[in-house]
């Protein structure tokens, strides 16, 4: 299944870039790219529209670093990064800018392929445990509107709360819509008629 990944490999060293490009051709996958001009990088990425990104420098400044961290910020993708060199904050800043996998003094192309299969498995990962995040907030923030209109409910129709979440139910039903929605329409209004502290 890898193996139709296609990959875009970034070195603006072209002989280290074809130790890498070698060590994916020889695991089997056909689909490569390489780039090795920073100028421009994130429109061809755009253009080319990789799977996984490999990025490879060399001897790395803090510019390049920082110009290679928004990179990843923008590009929704699994990136794997070698690097010579490095130090704790290079690192923490490149977890914190979402690369998949950051390899320090470890290009050797038997490792390449690993390395790749690994930074795919950590971003799928992470990406599940965002959307995760994502559907927990959504929950959350649906929660507060229903209490909201429930809250309000009770006090316009002096209602139990057992009697108004059962109307916000019944009228979600009724309208083929979500007890969230019907909910928010009811702040919204209560809102528009300056009726919610009533």
């Amino acid at each position: 299944m890898t193996a139709a990944l296609s990959i875009m490999i970034f070195d603006e060293n072209r002989i280290r870039a074809s130790i890498i490009e070698e060590g994916l051709r020889e695991a089997g996958h056909d689909k490569v790219v390489v780039l090795h001009d920073i100028e421009g990088l994130i429109r061809q990425i755009e253009i080319i529209c990789p799977d996984v990104i490999v990025i490879d420098i060399e001897t790395p400044n803090r510019d390049m670093l920082e110009h290679m961290f928004q990179l990843t910020r923008s590009v929704r993708k699994p990136i794997a990064m070698f690097v010579d060199r490095s130090d704790a904050s290079s690192i923490e800043a490149a977890v914190e800018a979402g690369v998949s996998a950051y390899i320090v003094d470890g290009l050797k192309k038997e490792r390449v392929k690993p390395i790749l299969d690994m930074a795919v498995s950590r971003f799928k990962a992470f990406s599940r445990l965002q959307q995760e995040l994502a559907e927990a907030k959504g929950a959350l923030e649906e929660r507060k509107v229903v209490d909201r209109a429930k809250g309000i409910l009770m006090k316009l129709r002096g209602m139990s709360e057992d009697e108004a979440y059962s109307l916000l139910r019944r009228t979600a039903m009724n309208e083929k819509k979500k007890i969230a929605d019907i909910a928010q329409s009811v702040v919204t209004a209560s809102v528009l008629l300056g009726r919610e502290g009533a």
